[in-house]
């Protein structure tokens, strides 16, 4: 069906996307005499008459007889292409080589279903074209080349740049060009939810003396035109995943309000320079206008690049993008391989103690899956008796509940009831289910992380609450620790269990082993910049614990336990909206309760992140007071053992003696930013064993 557009309520003219495609179906008769007719009814003036009040009817027959050069359809040369047509330009050429993909969809203008596979030079051709039909269109699909820059500009009267952001070499040549020819020439740049504007005129600063690109390495190409677009910056401050930009890979995020911006700043320039009218900024002037920190900044760099302050910025860049070529969070990659895979893939993602990941994943068929669990009771002090470990696999399996929901499967499980208690291993099987509706929690499983830096003190909403406490189901509730009162109360618990905790060599020798040194992220440890400690206390811990007398020396006549106490346990415990136990309705005895409390405790971690609230585990008192209640002895130093004995009393008293018997995990809680450290997980291929491998031997 070929859709109309309406003047003065009667439907004239064809749609020029439908006509584009009719057309090919169609005899030269009837060629010349739809375009004919598409061509009689179309009215210019009437197109664009609201344009006028804010230009001039003299001033639109300029703009018609003007032709703009766009390089680029993708994320902001759709949109410039668009918003010119709008303005009534009437001649532009446009220059792309690739063709719309799906990744496109959240910010290029002509990126939709109907578009996938197809050249963005032909889509967005036809899109202009359907707003104004009498444009005059010049096409380069090859997009625009050291070979066809020539006539890329010829009879251009303004130059934008919808290049790709690492594209710098033909940038620069396109750039080189103009200033050769005397074209005017702008790049905006979308940064976050802004727009960096920056224009180039003909006898001013030239884009190369600007940037300083010449016989500059890629990457060093790459910190200039970022710093010279952005000298202020202003995006920085609000990207939540920095992991997300990696300028080495050539990769990094975007919204479809900063292409937006974009456009309109690029359009307003660009009338101002066609039509010779109203102030026009060139470089070493820019203009920076961020929608998301409602501010605008005109920037001034003289000397471009070789500015004193820009050098100073450019050191910093340098040393943060050299940071993320050697250091990338491999959690950004996309899942691939058969849906078991990909469930696999996000599943992993589920929490455990100092990031020890007990499982490991033997994949039987497209349906069907082991899962290899194992503790790690005999060399963490930790997990007794294993149940921090199966409280983790617990995790795991609601994970792959709640990821084979998104692909419409149900997932069934079960114990081998033969199999070694040091070893849960678990059958699982996933079957179609047309009743499975995707959960809203699958998008928070690689978000969740632990945050152990403190929290804002805003307490919990009683909406926050119910959906915390729904979240668990039926088989457990919570105890809430946030009244004032309570949150130092449980604070001066956990700075006490601390000193449990950092004077026994026991513990020391897990310590040692878990924290991985000069690392915002760690796959298999915790990386210490995640520990939650200053950079000083950082370096005289990792002095100390070089080795178990070092630390005894430090703590026994330095008080080396006051200050990671303090940093770890007081002031995080403090500040926090308040601390909480999951407490089961009746003890747990068996494996199976603990698989049970770790599926609650990741729907209640998720539906927490979901909300926007942190979360940090404060396991040792249940922990500690475990190994008093069953008489296990966990240490060979007898003030840490009857110290514990009073801080399991102390417990008891906190939440009362039949409370502790059922309690399975305690936490704090409360808003705040996500960590800037955190630990990661193995790649999935690191966790897929084959039959018959013994799974402890690769943990």
């Amino acid at each position: 069906m070929v859709r109309k557009l309406t003047t003065n309520g009667v439907n004239i003219l064809p749609s020029a996307l439908s006509l584009s495609k009719d057309l090919t179906r169609a005899s030269s008769s009837e060629i010349t005499l739809r375009i004919t007719q598409v061509l009689m009814n179309f009215d210019y003036l009437s197109a664009f008459s609201r344009n006028i009040g804010w230009i001039t009817r003299e001033e639109q027959q300029i703009l018609r007889s003007k032709r703009v050069a766009i390089a680029g359809l993708g994320g902001v040369g759709g949109s410039h292409l668009l918003t010119l047509t709008r303005l009534g330009v009437g001649g532009f050429s446009i220059a792309d080589m690739d063709a719309f993909e799906l990744a496109n969809f959240n910010r290029q203008a002509g990126a939709d279903l109907n578009a996938i596979g197809l050249s963005k030079v032909d889509v967005m051709r036809a899109k202009a074209l359907e707003i104004n039909p009498t444009l005059e269109l010049r096409t380069f699909s090859e997009g625009v080349t050291a070979a066809n820059l020539t006539s890329f500009l010829d009879g251009v009267d303004l130059y934008i740049d919808g290049l790709d952001f690492f594209a710098l070499d033909i940038r620069a040549g396109v750039f080189a060009h103009c200033a050769e020819r005397g074209i005017p020439a702008i790049t905006a740049a979308p940064l976050g939810m802004g727009v960096a504007l920056l224009n180039f005129l003909p006898g001013r600063m030239t884009f190369e003396e600007y940037f300083r690109f010449e016989n500059q390495p890629e990457n060093e190409k790459i910190v200039r035109f970022l710093m010279g677009l952005s000298p202020a910056m202003l995006q920085t401050s609000y990207l939540v995943d920095p992991d997300a930009v990696n300028l080495a890979l050539h990769r990094g995020p975007s919204t479809a309000m900063g292409c937006e911006l974009c456009a309109g700043v690029a359009a307003t320039e660009a009338l101002k320079i066609l039509l010779r009218r109203g102030k026009v900024l060139s470089a070493p002037w820019g203009i920076h206008f961020d929608a998301y920190r409602n501010k605008l900044v005109r920037t001034w760099r003289p000397g471009g690049n070789r500015n004193p302050l820009q050098r100073m910025g450019l050191r910093v860049a340098r040393k943060k993008f050299m940071a993320k070529v050697s250091q990338c969070w491999p959690a950004q990659t996309e899942p691939q391989g058969s849906v078991v895979e990909r469930i696999l893939d996000l599943a992993r993602w589920a929490p455990s103690g100092d990031n020890t990941q007990p499982w490991r994943f033997e994949i039987i068929s497209d349906n069907e899956l082991v899962v290899h669990g194992f503790d790690t009771r005999d060399h963490c002090v930790y997990d007794l008796n294993g149940r921090a470990s199966q409280i983790a696999i617990g995790a795991l399996l609601e994970n792959l509940v709640i990821a084979a929901s998104s692909h419409g499967l149900a997932v069934n499980w079960s114990l081998r009831p033969d199999c070694d208690e040091t070893t849960p291993t678990i059958d699982v099987r996933f079957s179609p289910d047309p009743d499975i509706k995707p959960s809203s929690l699958a998008a928070y499983i690689p978000i969740r992380a632990t945050q152990r830096r403190a929290m804002k003190r805003r307490p919990l909403h009683p909406r926050e609450k119910m959906r915390l406490v729904e979240s668990l189901g039926k088989d457990y509730t919570v105890l809430w620790l946030d009244t004032p009162e309570d949150r130092l109360r449980t604070a001066r618990l956990m700075f006490r269990n601390g000193k449990v905790r950092l004077t026994m060599p026991e513990a020391y020798e897990v310590h040692k082993n878990v924290i991985e040194w000069n690392s915002q992220y760690s796959e298999d440890r915790i990386p210490d910049q995640a520990v939650g400690l200053n950079p000083l206390a950082l370096r005289l811990m990792r002095w100390a614990m070089k080795s178990w007398s070092t630390v005894n020396f430090f703590n026994t006549y330095f008080a080396g336990t006051v200050l990671p106490r303090l940093e770890l346990d007081l002031i995080p415990g403090i500040f926090c909206a308040g601390h909480f136990a999951l407490i089961a309705n009746k003890p747990p005895t068996s494996i199976t309760d603990y698989l049970s409390a770790g599926r609650a405790l990741q729907r209640f971690w998720l539906t927490a992140t979901q909300l926007g609230l942190r979360l940090q585990p404060e396991m040792t008192p249940l922990i500690f007071s475990g190994y008093v209640r069953e008489s296990i002895k966990f240490t060979c130093v007898e003030a840490v053992e009857k110290k514990a004995r009073r801080l399991a009393n102390e417990l008891a008293a906190l939440l009362g003696e039949e409370c502790v018997e059922r309690a399975v995990f305690m936490g704090r809680i409360g808003e705040g930013k996500p960590p800037k450290a955190r630990s990661i997980r193995k790649a999935l291929s690191e966790l897929l064993v084959t039959e018959g491998l013994n799974s402890r031997s690769i943990a």
